[in-house]
Protein backbone atom coordinates (compact mmCIF):
# COMPACT_ATOMS: atom_id res chain seq x y z
CA UNK A 1 0.00 0.00 0.00
CA UNK A 2 1.42 3.51 -0.72
CA UNK A 3 2.35 5.84 1.42
CA UNK A 4 -0.29 9.09 1.41
CA UNK A 5 2.25 11.94 0.44
CA UNK A 6 4.07 14.13 2.69
CA UNK A 7 2.26 17.21 3.37
CA UNK A 8 4.44 20.52 3.13
CA UNK A 9 3.99 24.35 3.89
CA UNK A 10 4.06 26.05 0.53
CA UNK A 11 5.28 29.15 2.43
CA UNK A 12 7.83 27.28 3.35
CA UNK A 13 8.46 26.10 -0.10
CA UNK A 14 9.04 29.46 -1.09
CA UNK A 15 10.42 31.18 1.75
CA UNK A 16 13.40 28.55 2.03
CA UNK A 17 14.88 28.86 -1.20
CA UNK A 18 14.19 32.61 -1.69
CA UNK A 19 15.69 33.83 1.81
CA UNK A 20 17.92 30.94 0.99
CA UNK A 21 19.12 32.16 -2.39
CA UNK A 22 18.62 35.89 -1.05
CA UNK A 23 21.77 34.86 1.32
CA UNK A 24 24.10 32.67 -0.54
CA UNK A 25 23.70 35.81 -3.00
CA UNK A 26 24.77 38.72 -0.56
CA UNK A 27 27.57 35.95 1.33
CA UNK A 28 29.05 35.46 -1.83
CA UNK A 29 28.91 38.69 -2.78
CA UNK A 30 30.63 39.80 0.33
CA UNK A 31 33.02 37.00 -0.19
CA UNK A 32 34.54 37.84 -3.39
CA UNK A 33 34.74 41.46 -2.20
CA UNK A 34 36.44 40.89 0.95
CA UNK A 35 38.67 38.25 -0.99
CA UNK A 36 39.11 41.34 -3.33
CA UNK A 37 39.85 43.74 -1.12
CA UNK A 38 42.02 41.54 0.79
CA UNK A 39 44.74 41.05 -2.42
CA UNK A 40 44.21 44.49 -2.99
CA UNK A 41 46.02 44.85 1.01
CA UNK A 42 48.21 42.75 0.15
CA UNK A 43 49.47 44.12 -2.73
CA UNK A 44 49.54 47.31 -1.40
CA UNK A 45 51.47 45.93 1.08
CA UNK A 46 53.94 44.28 -0.74
CA UNK A 47 54.61 47.68 -2.81
CA UNK A 48 54.98 49.66 0.27
CA UNK A 49 57.65 46.97 1.65
CA UNK A 50 59.35 47.29 -2.12
CA UNK A 51 59.36 51.00 -1.77
CA UNK A 52 60.76 50.87 1.47
CA UNK A 53 63.56 48.65 0.35
CA UNK A 54 64.27 50.70 -2.80
CA UNK A 55 64.45 53.97 -0.66
CA UNK A 56 66.95 52.49 1.67
CA UNK A 57 69.17 50.94 -1.56
CA UNK A 58 68.96 54.82 -2.69
CA UNK A 59 69.69 56.37 0.33
CA UNK A 60 73.21 57.98 0.86
CA UNK A 61 72.74 58.66 4.30
CA UNK A 62 74.42 56.49 7.38
CA UNK A 63 71.58 54.60 8.87
CA UNK A 64 72.13 55.44 12.50
CA UNK A 65 69.97 54.20 15.14
CA UNK A 66 67.71 57.46 15.37
CA UNK A 67 67.55 57.19 11.60
CA UNK A 68 66.30 53.43 11.73
CA UNK A 69 63.89 54.51 14.38
CA UNK A 70 62.55 57.67 12.29
CA UNK A 71 62.27 54.89 9.70
CA UNK A 72 60.19 52.72 11.74
CA UNK A 73 57.71 55.56 12.80
CA UNK A 74 56.82 56.15 9.10
CA UNK A 75 57.03 52.88 7.66
CA UNK A 76 55.88 50.63 10.41
CA UNK A 77 58.54 47.97 9.58
CA UNK A 78 62.05 47.01 11.80
CA UNK A 79 64.94 47.36 10.94
CA UNK A 80 68.20 45.68 11.79
CA UNK A 81 71.44 46.58 10.18
CA UNK A 82 73.19 43.21 9.93
CA UNK A 83 76.79 41.62 9.16
CA UNK A 84 76.58 39.04 6.91
CA UNK A 85 80.02 37.69 7.35
CA UNK A 86 80.14 36.93 11.27
CA UNK A 87 76.00 37.15 11.11
CA UNK A 88 76.47 40.21 14.18
CA UNK A 89 73.47 42.54 14.84
CA UNK A 90 74.25 46.19 14.77
CA UNK A 91 71.78 48.92 15.15
CA UNK A 92 68.19 47.97 15.27
CA UNK A 93 64.77 48.69 16.09
CA UNK A 94 63.74 45.49 17.96
CA UNK A 95 62.98 45.00 21.43
CA UNK A 96 65.89 43.35 23.66
CA UNK A 97 63.61 40.08 23.53
CA UNK A 98 62.84 40.62 19.81
CA UNK A 99 66.74 40.68 19.41
CA UNK A 100 67.58 37.65 21.35
CA UNK A 101 64.94 35.79 19.37
CA UNK A 102 66.40 36.69 16.07
CA UNK A 103 69.96 35.79 17.05
CA UNK A 104 69.05 32.44 18.21
CA UNK A 105 67.10 31.88 15.44
CA UNK A 106 69.67 33.28 12.37
CA UNK A 107 69.16 35.85 10.47
CA UNK A 108 70.27 33.24 7.47
CA UNK A 109 67.75 31.17 7.88
CA UNK A 110 64.66 33.70 8.41
CA UNK A 111 66.09 35.31 5.01
CA UNK A 112 65.75 31.47 3.50
CA UNK A 113 62.20 31.35 4.81
CA UNK A 114 61.69 34.52 4.09
CA UNK A 115 59.07 34.63 7.37
CA UNK A 116 60.35 35.04 10.71
CA UNK A 117 58.02 34.96 14.37
CA UNK A 118 59.31 37.58 16.88
CA UNK A 119 57.43 38.12 19.85
CA UNK A 120 54.09 36.19 18.57
CA UNK A 121 53.93 38.30 15.69
CA UNK A 122 54.45 36.76 12.22
CA UNK A 123 57.45 39.61 9.52
CA UNK A 124 58.44 38.88 6.29
CA UNK A 125 62.12 39.62 5.88
CA UNK A 126 63.76 41.47 3.04
CA UNK A 127 67.54 42.55 3.21
CA UNK A 128 69.19 45.63 0.92
CA UNK A 129 72.61 47.10 1.18
CA UNK A 130 72.85 50.90 1.47
CA UNK A 131 73.68 53.42 -0.87
CA UNK A 132 75.49 55.39 1.72
CA UNK A 133 79.01 56.66 2.59
CA UNK A 134 80.17 53.51 3.87
CA UNK A 135 77.76 50.60 2.51
CA UNK A 136 75.57 48.33 5.28
CA UNK A 137 73.35 45.16 4.98
CA UNK A 138 69.80 46.49 6.89
CA UNK A 139 67.39 43.56 7.28
CA UNK A 140 63.87 44.80 6.79
CA UNK A 141 61.40 42.90 8.78
CA UNK A 142 57.58 43.58 7.51
CA UNK A 143 54.86 42.95 9.79
CA UNK A 144 52.05 40.30 8.28
CA UNK A 145 48.89 40.48 9.34
CA UNK A 146 47.26 37.55 9.43
CA UNK A 147 44.22 36.36 6.97
CA UNK A 148 41.27 36.65 8.64
CA UNK A 149 42.25 40.03 10.28
CA UNK A 150 43.06 41.39 6.65
CA UNK A 151 39.96 39.73 5.30
CA UNK A 152 37.88 41.74 8.37
CA UNK A 153 39.69 44.93 8.37
CA UNK A 154 39.00 45.52 4.51
CA UNK A 155 35.88 43.22 3.88
CA UNK A 156 33.66 45.31 7.33
CA UNK A 157 31.83 47.55 4.81
CA UNK A 158 30.73 45.07 3.14
CA UNK A 159 29.45 42.88 5.71
CA UNK A 160 27.55 45.93 7.28
CA UNK A 161 26.01 46.79 3.83
CA UNK A 162 24.75 43.30 3.20
CA UNK A 163 23.84 43.18 7.16
CA UNK A 164 21.54 46.07 6.64
CA UNK A 165 20.34 44.91 3.12
CA UNK A 166 19.74 41.59 4.66
CA UNK A 167 17.30 43.18 7.75
CA UNK A 168 15.56 44.89 4.94
CA UNK A 169 14.89 42.51 2.21
CA UNK A 170 14.39 39.48 4.25
CA UNK A 171 11.23 40.98 6.40
CA UNK A 172 9.97 42.35 2.68
CA UNK A 173 10.41 38.79 1.03
CA UNK A 174 8.78 36.65 4.00
CA UNK A 175 5.96 39.48 3.57
CA UNK A 176 5.63 38.98 0.14
CA UNK A 177 5.88 35.13 0.28
CA UNK A 178 3.58 35.43 2.76
CA UNK A 179 0.35 37.38 0.66
CA UNK A 180 1.14 35.01 -2.12
CA UNK A 181 1.10 31.55 0.10
CA UNK A 182 -2.36 33.04 2.02
CA UNK A 183 -3.62 33.50 -1.50
CA UNK A 184 -2.71 30.29 -3.15
CA UNK A 185 -3.92 28.50 0.93
CA UNK A 186 -7.09 30.57 0.64
CA UNK A 187 -7.49 29.00 -3.28
CA UNK A 188 -6.58 25.64 -2.22
CA UNK A 189 -9.32 26.30 1.22
CA UNK A 190 -12.14 26.61 -1.57
CA UNK A 191 -11.09 23.67 -3.66
CA UNK A 192 -11.31 21.26 -0.89
CA UNK A 193 -14.25 22.68 -0.51
CA UNK A 194 -15.57 22.53 -3.73
CA UNK A 195 -14.47 18.63 -3.78
CA UNK A 196 -16.64 18.14 -0.59
CA UNK A 197 -19.84 19.35 -2.06
CA UNK A 198 -20.15 23.04 -1.18
CA UNK A 199 -20.85 24.35 -4.62
CA UNK A 200 -22.16 27.90 -5.21
CA UNK A 201 -19.62 30.30 -4.02
CA UNK A 202 -19.01 33.77 -5.41
CA UNK A 203 -17.06 36.45 -4.41
CA UNK A 204 -19.23 38.25 -2.32
CA UNK A 205 -19.56 35.31 -0.02
CA UNK A 206 -17.94 34.51 3.10
CA UNK A 207 -16.52 31.13 2.03
CA UNK A 208 -14.73 33.78 -1.20
CA UNK A 209 -11.14 35.11 -1.33
CA UNK A 210 -12.08 38.58 -1.69
CA UNK A 211 -8.36 39.91 -1.98
CA UNK A 212 -7.50 37.53 -4.91
CA UNK A 213 -10.59 38.39 -6.87
CA UNK A 214 -9.61 41.59 -6.29
CA UNK A 215 -5.55 41.55 -7.99
CA UNK A 216 -6.12 40.59 -11.51
CA UNK A 217 -2.89 38.75 -11.77
CA UNK A 218 -2.56 34.91 -12.14
CA UNK A 219 -3.41 33.89 -8.38
CA UNK A 220 -6.65 36.80 -9.02
CA UNK A 221 -7.88 34.58 -12.16
CA UNK A 222 -6.84 31.06 -11.22
CA UNK A 223 -9.72 31.91 -8.43
CA UNK A 224 -11.58 33.76 -10.34
CA UNK A 225 -12.11 30.74 -12.42
CA UNK A 226 -12.73 28.25 -9.18
CA UNK A 227 -15.13 30.74 -7.71
CA UNK A 228 -17.27 30.14 -11.88
CA UNK A 229 -16.31 26.61 -11.55
CA UNK A 230 -17.51 26.39 -8.42
CA UNK A 231 -21.25 27.69 -9.03
CA UNK A 232 -21.05 26.01 -12.61
CA UNK A 233 -20.89 22.63 -10.29
CA UNK A 234 -23.41 23.85 -8.23
CA UNK A 235 -25.77 24.97 -11.48
CA UNK A 236 -24.83 21.56 -12.79
CA UNK A 237 -25.64 19.51 -9.49
CA UNK A 238 -29.05 21.49 -8.65
CA UNK A 239 -29.94 20.64 -12.38
CA UNK A 240 -28.91 16.31 -11.70
CA UNK A 241 -30.90 17.05 -8.69
CA UNK A 242 -33.92 18.44 -9.67
CA UNK A 243 -33.59 16.05 -13.04
CA UNK A 244 -33.30 12.83 -10.62
CA UNK A 245 -36.28 14.29 -8.36
CA UNK A 246 -38.54 15.01 -10.90
CA UNK A 247 -38.12 11.43 -12.60
CA UNK A 248 -38.91 9.65 -9.38
CA UNK A 249 -41.61 12.19 -8.90
CA UNK A 250 -43.38 10.94 -12.22
CA UNK A 251 -42.78 7.09 -11.18
CA UNK A 252 -44.48 8.15 -8.13
CA UNK A 253 -47.55 10.00 -9.63
CA UNK A 254 -47.75 7.17 -12.21
CA UNK A 255 -48.14 4.80 -10.02
CA UNK A 256 -50.45 7.34 -7.52
CA UNK A 257 -52.79 7.49 -11.27
CA UNK A 258 -52.90 4.06 -12.34
CA UNK A 259 -54.38 2.97 -8.30
CA UNK A 260 -56.26 6.03 -8.42
CA UNK A 261 -57.82 6.03 -11.77
CA UNK A 262 -59.15 2.11 -11.08
CA UNK A 263 -60.57 3.24 -8.08
CA UNK A 264 -62.51 6.48 -9.53
CA UNK A 265 -63.76 4.37 -12.31
CA UNK A 266 -64.72 1.83 -9.81
CA UNK A 267 -66.92 3.99 -8.53
CA UNK A 268 -68.40 5.71 -10.50
CA UNK A 269 -69.47 2.13 -12.38
CA UNK A 270 -71.21 1.61 -9.06
CA UNK A 271 -72.65 4.87 -8.82
CA UNK A 272 -74.19 4.29 -12.71
CA UNK A 273 -75.21 1.07 -11.21
CA UNK A 274 -77.12 2.60 -8.71
CA UNK A 275 -78.84 4.57 -10.31
CA UNK A 276 -79.75 2.62 -12.68
CA UNK A 277 -81.12 0.23 -10.25
CA UNK A 278 -82.92 2.41 -8.16
CA UNK A 279 -85.45 4.54 -9.45
CA UNK A 280 -85.10 7.25 -6.33
CA UNK A 281 -81.63 7.65 -6.97
CA UNK A 282 -82.43 9.84 -10.27
CA UNK A 283 -83.72 12.62 -8.03
CA UNK A 284 -81.53 12.08 -5.24
CA UNK A 285 -79.18 15.02 -5.69
CA UNK A 286 -76.26 13.48 -3.13
CA UNK A 287 -75.71 10.89 -6.07
CA UNK A 288 -74.98 14.11 -8.68
CA UNK A 289 -72.33 15.75 -6.00
CA UNK A 290 -70.52 11.80 -5.78
CA UNK A 291 -70.37 12.11 -9.41
CA UNK A 292 -68.26 15.60 -9.16
CA UNK A 293 -66.29 15.07 -6.20
CA UNK A 294 -65.19 11.83 -8.27
CA UNK A 295 -64.49 13.91 -11.34
CA UNK A 296 -62.62 16.30 -9.50
CA UNK A 297 -60.45 13.18 -8.75
CA UNK A 298 -60.35 12.30 -11.75
CA UNK A 299 -58.94 15.78 -13.06
CA UNK A 300 -56.48 15.25 -10.16
CA UNK A 301 -55.24 12.23 -11.41
CA UNK A 302 -55.07 13.58 -15.19
CA UNK A 303 -52.66 16.22 -13.45
CA UNK A 304 -50.58 13.12 -11.71
CA UNK A 305 -50.40 11.60 -15.26
CA UNK A 306 -49.47 14.98 -16.75
CA UNK A 307 -46.59 15.36 -14.82
CA UNK A 308 -45.42 11.39 -14.54
CA UNK A 309 -45.35 11.66 -18.41
CA UNK A 310 -46.10 13.86 -21.59
CA UNK A 311 -49.59 13.26 -22.37
CA UNK A 312 -51.14 12.05 -25.63
CA UNK A 313 -53.63 14.88 -26.05
CA UNK A 314 -52.37 17.16 -28.56
CA UNK A 315 -52.64 20.63 -27.61
CA UNK A 316 -56.24 22.86 -28.92
CA UNK A 317 -57.46 26.29 -29.00
CA UNK A 318 -59.47 26.06 -25.61
CA UNK A 319 -61.54 29.43 -24.55
CA UNK A 320 -60.80 30.35 -21.23
CA UNK A 321 -64.14 30.77 -20.19
CA UNK A 322 -65.12 27.65 -20.87
CA UNK A 323 -62.24 25.67 -19.21
CA UNK A 324 -62.82 28.54 -16.07
CA UNK A 325 -66.80 26.59 -16.12
CA UNK A 326 -65.70 22.99 -16.11
CA UNK A 327 -63.07 23.65 -13.22
CA UNK A 328 -66.59 25.94 -11.70
CA UNK A 329 -68.69 23.02 -12.06
CA UNK A 330 -66.32 20.72 -10.35
CA UNK A 331 -64.98 22.67 -7.25
CA UNK A 332 -69.07 23.73 -6.53
CA UNK A 333 -69.40 20.91 -4.13
CA UNK A 334 -66.19 21.66 -2.07
CA UNK A 335 -66.84 25.38 -2.13
CA UNK A 336 -70.65 24.41 -0.64
CA UNK A 337 -69.05 21.98 2.01
CA UNK A 338 -65.98 24.31 3.10
CA UNK A 339 -68.26 27.50 3.24
CA UNK A 340 -65.66 28.85 0.58
CA UNK A 341 -67.40 31.57 -2.03
CA UNK A 342 -66.02 31.55 -5.53
CA UNK A 343 -65.97 34.16 -7.47
CA UNK A 344 -64.82 33.82 -11.14
CA UNK A 345 -64.75 36.56 -13.63
CA UNK A 346 -65.22 34.86 -16.96
CA UNK A 347 -62.59 36.27 -19.51
CA UNK A 348 -64.66 36.32 -22.42
CA UNK A 349 -62.61 36.61 -25.98
CA UNK A 350 -60.23 35.00 -24.72
CA UNK A 351 -58.73 31.74 -25.97
CA UNK A 352 -55.60 29.51 -25.55
CA UNK A 353 -53.56 26.86 -27.61
CA UNK A 354 -52.91 24.13 -25.17
CA UNK A 355 -54.20 20.46 -23.78
CA UNK A 356 -57.18 20.75 -22.44
CA UNK A 357 -56.81 18.16 -19.70
CA UNK A 358 -53.31 19.50 -18.35
CA UNK A 359 -54.48 23.17 -18.19
CA UNK A 360 -57.96 22.11 -16.04
CA UNK A 361 -55.85 19.78 -14.09
CA UNK A 362 -53.31 22.81 -12.92
CA UNK A 363 -56.30 25.63 -12.97
CA UNK A 364 -58.17 23.02 -10.74
CA UNK A 365 -55.33 21.99 -8.02
CA UNK A 366 -54.76 26.56 -7.62
CA UNK A 367 -58.45 26.37 -6.91
CA UNK A 368 -58.54 23.34 -4.42
CA UNK A 369 -55.62 24.54 -2.98
CA UNK A 370 -57.09 27.97 -2.75
CA UNK A 371 -60.03 26.82 -1.26
CA UNK A 372 -58.18 25.23 1.56
CA UNK A 373 -56.23 28.31 2.51
CA UNK A 374 -59.56 30.50 2.36
CA UNK A 375 -61.80 28.37 4.87
CA UNK A 376 -64.74 29.16 6.16
CA UNK A 377 -66.34 32.43 5.45
CA UNK A 378 -63.04 33.07 2.85
CA UNK A 379 -63.19 34.39 -0.84
CA UNK A 380 -61.38 32.48 -3.76
CA UNK A 381 -61.11 34.49 -6.91
CA UNK A 382 -60.66 33.11 -10.70
CA UNK A 383 -59.89 35.43 -13.24
CA UNK A 384 -57.74 35.48 -16.60
CA UNK A 385 -55.99 38.58 -18.29
CA UNK A 386 -53.56 39.11 -21.36
CA UNK A 387 -50.96 41.27 -20.43
CA UNK A 388 -48.37 42.26 -23.28
CA UNK A 389 -47.01 39.34 -24.91
CA UNK A 390 -48.78 37.14 -21.36
CA UNK A 391 -51.90 35.72 -20.70
CA UNK A 392 -52.45 35.39 -16.82
CA UNK A 393 -54.21 33.23 -15.40
CA UNK A 394 -54.51 33.92 -11.87
CA UNK A 395 -56.17 32.88 -8.20
CA UNK A 396 -56.71 34.89 -5.64
CA UNK A 397 -57.40 33.56 -1.91
CA UNK A 398 -57.88 35.61 1.17
CA UNK A 399 -56.03 32.71 3.53
CA UNK A 400 -52.78 33.06 5.38
CA UNK A 401 -50.47 32.36 2.75
CA UNK A 402 -47.59 29.66 2.86
CA UNK A 403 -45.81 29.17 5.93
CA UNK A 404 -42.27 31.73 5.55
CA UNK A 405 -39.97 28.79 5.86
CA UNK A 406 -41.79 27.30 2.32
CA UNK A 407 -41.67 29.75 0.01
CA UNK A 408 -38.57 29.09 -1.37
CA UNK A 409 -39.21 25.65 -1.95
CA UNK A 410 -43.06 26.13 -2.43
CA UNK A 411 -42.98 24.70 -5.58
CA UNK A 412 -40.46 21.28 -5.57
CA UNK A 413 -42.46 18.14 -5.04
CA UNK A 414 -43.38 16.98 -1.84
CA UNK A 415 -43.03 20.49 -0.31
CA UNK A 416 -46.20 21.01 1.88
CA UNK A 417 -47.44 22.93 4.77
CA UNK A 418 -50.57 20.62 5.28
CA UNK A 419 -50.48 17.94 7.77
CA UNK A 420 -52.04 15.76 5.29
CA UNK A 421 -50.61 16.72 2.15
CA UNK A 422 -48.04 14.93 -0.26
CA UNK A 423 -46.87 18.46 -1.75
CA UNK A 424 -47.80 17.34 -5.42
CA UNK A 425 -50.01 19.78 -6.41
CA UNK A 426 -47.92 23.20 -6.83
CA UNK A 427 -45.13 20.67 -8.93
CA UNK A 428 -47.97 19.56 -11.17
CA UNK A 429 -48.98 23.21 -12.12
CA UNK A 430 -45.56 24.50 -12.39
CA UNK A 431 -44.98 20.96 -14.49
CA UNK A 432 -47.94 21.97 -17.13
CA UNK A 433 -46.81 25.96 -17.08
CA UNK A 434 -43.52 24.73 -18.46
CA UNK A 435 -45.04 22.32 -20.63
CA UNK A 436 -46.71 25.07 -22.82
CA UNK A 437 -43.74 27.14 -22.19
CA UNK A 438 -44.61 29.25 -19.39
CA UNK A 439 -44.19 29.64 -15.81
CA UNK A 440 -45.94 29.71 -11.98
CA UNK A 441 -45.44 32.56 -10.15
CA UNK A 442 -47.01 33.57 -7.02
CA UNK A 443 -47.20 36.61 -3.92
CA UNK A 444 -48.49 38.30 -1.20
CA UNK A 445 -50.79 41.59 -1.70
CA UNK A 446 -52.91 43.14 0.81
CA UNK A 447 -53.36 40.24 3.00
CA UNK A 448 -54.13 38.37 0.02
CA UNK A 449 -52.19 35.08 -1.83
CA UNK A 450 -52.65 35.16 -5.44
CA UNK A 451 -51.17 32.16 -7.68
CA UNK A 452 -50.54 33.23 -11.52
CA UNK A 453 -49.56 30.68 -14.49
CA UNK A 454 -48.25 32.74 -16.60
CA UNK A 455 -48.05 31.42 -20.19
CA UNK A 456 -46.57 32.88 -23.40
CA UNK A 457 -48.27 35.06 -26.23
CA UNK A 458 -47.57 32.60 -28.44
CA UNK A 459 -49.82 30.07 -26.60
CA UNK A 460 -52.58 32.25 -27.54
CA UNK A 461 -55.03 34.26 -29.79
CA UNK A 462 -55.94 37.76 -28.48
CA UNK A 463 -59.19 38.16 -26.77
CA UNK A 464 -62.50 39.83 -29.61
CA UNK A 465 -63.33 42.21 -27.11
CA UNK A 466 -62.51 43.65 -23.38
CA UNK A 467 -66.17 42.51 -21.77
CA UNK A 468 -65.74 39.69 -18.99
CA UNK A 469 -69.05 38.17 -17.45
CA UNK A 470 -68.54 37.29 -13.94
CA UNK A 471 -70.39 34.01 -12.23
CA UNK A 472 -70.28 33.49 -7.92
CA UNK A 473 -70.70 30.24 -6.24
CA UNK A 474 -71.33 30.80 -2.53
CA UNK A 475 -71.69 28.20 0.13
Amino acid sequence: MPLPPRRSSLRRQLVLPVVGLLLAGVLANVAFASWLAARRAADVARQHEQQVVETLAASRVTLTLPVLETLARLTKSRFVVWNPVDGSLGATTLGPGERDELSASGVAAALERGTTTLGGQAFRVATVRSGSVRPETVVVLTPQQSIVSLVLESSWPQLAVAAITLVFLVPATLAATGRLSRRIGAVERRVAAIASGEFGGSAGEPGADTKSLAIDDEIGRLTHGVEQMSGQLGQLRARLLSGERERLLGQLAAGFAHELRNAVTGARLAIDLHRSRCQASSTDGSLAVAIKQLAVVEEEVRGLLALGKRTESKPEPLAIDKVFTEVADLVSPRCQHGGTTLDVEMPTGISLVARRDSLRAALLNLVVNAIDAAGRGGTVRLEARASGNDVRLSVTDTGPGPPEHLQATLAEPFVTGKPEGIGLGLAIVTAVAEEHGGRLEWGRANDHTRFTIVLPAGAASPPSHGHHSKATISP
